[in-house]
Formats: structure tokens, sequence, C-alpha cells
């Protein structure tokens, strides 16, 4: 679990970043799932965005790929919800 200054350093550091994975209309699918899994693996900290034709509620999609991945929530804004998961790397120091 982050603590308060950890999630601000996380968010400062991602402040510059693009979305690497877009979930579309389909929403959660193995695929993208695997896509972020693989984003979490090389960077530990990334960016999703969910787009407007997608009609599932945002907050619920957020929710399953945290539980699923064991990730952790950073921030949101709009429909872009930054997360991170610690790797062997370790390229944060928290």
């Amino acid at each position: 679990m982050l603590t308060g200054k950890q999630r601000a350093m996380l968010k400062a550091e991602s402040h510059d970043y693009k979305p690497v994975v877009n979930i579309g209309k389909f929403s959660l699918t193995d695929d993208v799932i695997n896509a972020v899994e693989e984003a979490l693996e090389a960077r530990e900290l990334i960016k999703i965005k969910i787009l407007n034709n997608n009609m599932d509620d945002p907050n619920e999609i957020l929710q399953e790929l945290l539980e699923k991945l064991g990730a952790e929530f950073v921030n949101h804004v709009g429909n872009i919800f930054t997360i991170y998961r610690k790797n062997e790397d370790n390229k944060f120091e928290l």
C-alpha cells in the first residue's frame, strides 16, 4: 500500500507520461490485460486511457485491473488513470 508521500512522488514523476494502453469499446479483454501486464513489467509506472466509446464504468474497469495485476492506484484525471506496480528492477525508490 502506498503512503501519501509515495503517491505524490509517483504522481509528480508520471506528469509528463503519455498513456501506453488504451481501453476501447471491447473493455477488458485478455489482450488488454496482457498489454498492461507487459507495460508494468517494463516501466512500473504507467498511464491507461479509457476511450469515450467504452460504455463500462471506468472505476469498475480500474478496480478489476488493479485486482488482476496486483497494481496500485496512483491518480486519475478524467479518463486517464495512473497505476504502479513494483518489480524486481525497482526503478523508483519508495
